[in-house]
């Protein structure tokens, strides 16, 4: 029997977000209007006074992005596709919306897609005006000498350094040198007892249920 419970496969992404909107005891959630397609996550107590700290990426990678959204944690997540970086235009508008005079950190895991589409937004960003940094987290180290690790579980570690940082009013360049740090510091390892999956497909299990 399937652990995974789900109405229609091509609204999954958005019928997850609205799960969370409406679970979280603090109502202080709410997302972008700006379409199906476009899938950020904000603060609802979000004042601009503070540098701004966005996260995102595939979606089905759970807990991930939107649950991280918080008081001294994330300001904005940009969810994607399942498995799909979010695109450069939801990327803008998530920056967009939440970065005032203190600026924006972008935190990035170390994917092909989500350094393109975030780097790609960031100089959007740059141009209109916006003060925008990025960081790269890269933790996985499960690969010996891997010149392109993987960022995985220890990207929450960052999201709650930086996230303090922010809150207690550091510049945007006290946050991102703390970032950095933590980032350096940072190590991890994941572990998958089946191989990933698209909703709505066959699993293919690596280990059999019952067996460790």
């Amino acid at each position: 029997m399937s652990q995974f419970l789900m109405n229609e496969k091509n609204n999954l992404v958005n019928e997850a977000i609205a799960g969370v909107l409406l679970s979280t005891p603090w109502h202080n959630l709410s997302r972008l209007d700006l379409g199906d397609d476009i899938r950020v996550v904000v603060r609802n107590d979000w004042d601009k006074s503070k540098v701004a700290l966005i996260f995102g990426g595939g979606s089905e990678h759970e807990p991930a992005h939107a649950e991280f959204v918080g008081k001294g944690m994330l300001t904005a997540a940009v969810c994607g596709d399942i498995f799909a970086s979010p695109s450069v235009d939801a990327v803008l508008s998530a920056i967009i919306n939440v970065t005032g005079d203190a600026g924006c950190l972008l935190i990035v895991k170390n994917y092909i897609g989500d350094r393109l589409n975030f780097g790609l937004a960031a100089e959007k960003a740059r141009a209109l005006g916006y003060s925008v940094e990025m960081v790269i987290v890269q933790d996985d180290i499960a690969l010996p000498d891997n010149p392109q690790p993987r960022g995985i579980a220890g990207t929450a570690l960052i999201h709650k350094i930086a996230g303090h940082a922010a809150e207690q009013g550091q510049s945007l360049a006290q946050v991102k040198t703390l970032a950095q740090r933590a980032i350096k510091g940072t190590a991890s390892i994941g572990v998958a007892f089946s191989t990933c999956h698209i909703p709505g497909e066959r699993r293919d299990n690596r280990v059999k249920e019952g067996e460790s």
